[in-house]
């Protein structure tokens, strides 16, 4: 039986969406707060490209690894409660952090062990969340859902920096991750009102964990727009996901600016996102991958021109900065609505960690890269090389047929 065949909308659908998205986007907002002032607090101790890279891969492989495990969770029990327990799990972590900074036991190793921490109860909560937003909405509003669901995250990154600058200003680092938790709890919050539909394969729990997972991916592979899809994503993850990374390192070693200045870069960032995700849920693209293509590689070129701003064009490089969070959203908002329209519902937690352990993969091989590149090249040649790149692989996707035909035909 088709997924959708299964939704109970009600006529208070919207009231139970924008709560428990709005909700997990508060949570995100803690998030992504504590990464900024952790990462600030790596650059401002080391001021190394390599501290940095160990940051990132502390933060994205235990995501990659486990999301696997995650999306077969997500297809076989409660997602709710693997959302709960997911962030409950996190804000415990981040309390242990903060007593550490608060009695002054810190130490670089804690800071790397509480982001691995955080990345694998992101591979269980972020597929049961993907999965669980097809069930909350029509299939009318999905492609909108997904670019407003898509701005509301943009909102992390608009809140997040100003808000972990002025933070780090007024107190100590302890006391400015404890913002994370109270986030928590209001993610946590709504889920423990609502419930969320779901469905199961008749034979979901008489099925092993492996088994289940080689349905998913035998899904994908069979396909072969969607294997294609999965290694160009993974090709452009590999090279561009260490600028994200680095910069930080960028705009104190290239233009002398501080925490105060990485905020603005990255809160006029969101705004840019926030913008494609409206621009998205307005237009409601019917080519979906034609614009996931065009988005992405924009993305990578925007990112390319950040680096190549001159020493004394910091706002040129923001400019640029602002344009990538734009236009990466408006690759990025298509993807998701077009995987969640392709995909079989009770499959979805399966093919979209899929997704996020082949980029999550790719992650820590494209850190690994930095590194060594970054003693070369420097910080800004980095940008440059990984943003070119980036463009020519996104470019590269329009010259196959069965990736070019994704989402022009029935679900799988």
């Amino acid at each position: 039986m088709e997924a959708n065949a299964m939704k109970v909308m009600g006529p208070h659908w919207r009231g139970r969406f924008w709560t428990i998205f709005g909700g997990q986007a508060l949570s995100l907002v803690g998030s992504a707060l504590t990464q900024f002032v952790l990462l600030w607090w790596i650059t401002d101790t080391t001021g190394s490209v390599a501290a940095l890279a160990t940051a990132g891969m502390a933060a994205l492989l235990p995501q990659a690894l486990l999301s696997p495990l995650g999306g077969t969770f997500a297809d076989r029990h409660s997602r709710r409660m693997l959302m709960i327990v997911a962030d409950a799990m996190s804000a415990l972590c981040m309390a242990a952090l903060i007593a550490l900074f608060l009695t002054g036991r810190i130490h670089l190793w804690h800071a790397y062990a509480m982001m691995a921490i955080r990345s694998a109860m992101q591979a269980f909560q972020a597929p049961a969340a993907a999965a669980s937003l097809p069930m909350l909405v029509p299939n009318s509003f999905l492609v909108r859902a997904a670019g407003l669901n898509q701005t509301l995250q943009s909102l992390t990154v608009v809140a997040a920096a100003p808000l972990g600058a002025l933070a780090i200003s007024l107190m100590p680092l302890g006391w400015a991750l404890s913002i994370d938790v109270f986030t928590a709890i209001l993610g946590i919050a709504p889920l423990m009102i609502y419930t969320i539909p779901q469905t199961f394969a008749p034979d979901t729990h008489a099925t092993s964990l492996w088994r289940s997972f080689k349905e998913g991916a035998n899904l994908v592979w069979k396909n072969p727009g969607l294997r294609r899809l999965y290694a160009l994503l993974g090709a452009v993850v590999l090279v561009i996901m260490p600028s994200f990374t680095l910069v930080p390192l960028l705009v104190k070693e290239h233009f002398g600016g501080g925490p105060s200045h990485v905020a603005l870069m990255e809160g006029l960032s969101g705004l840019g996102m926030m913008a494609g995700g409206l621009a998205v849920a307005a237009l409601v693209p019917r080519r979906q991958i034609l614009w996931v293509l065009g988005g992405f590689a924009a993305s990578c070129l925007t990112l390319a021109f950040t680096g190549l701003a001159p020493k004394g064009l910091f706002s040129l490089a923001v400019v640029w900065w602002v344009l990538s969070g734009f236009t990466f959203v408006v690759g990025n908002a298509p993807l998701t609505a077009l995987l969640q329209t392709i995909i079989p519902n009770q499959f979805q937690g399966r093919a979209l960690s899929l997704m996020s352990a082949v980029m999550g993969l790719a992650t820590p091989v494209g850190l690994a890269l930095t590194a060594p590149l970054g003693e070369w090249l420097g910080v800004r040649g980095l940008f440059v090389l990984e943003g070119l790149l980036g463009t020519v692989v996104c470019l590269l996707g329009y010259f196959s047929r069965p990736l070019r035909s994704l989402g022009n035909g029935e679900a799988l």
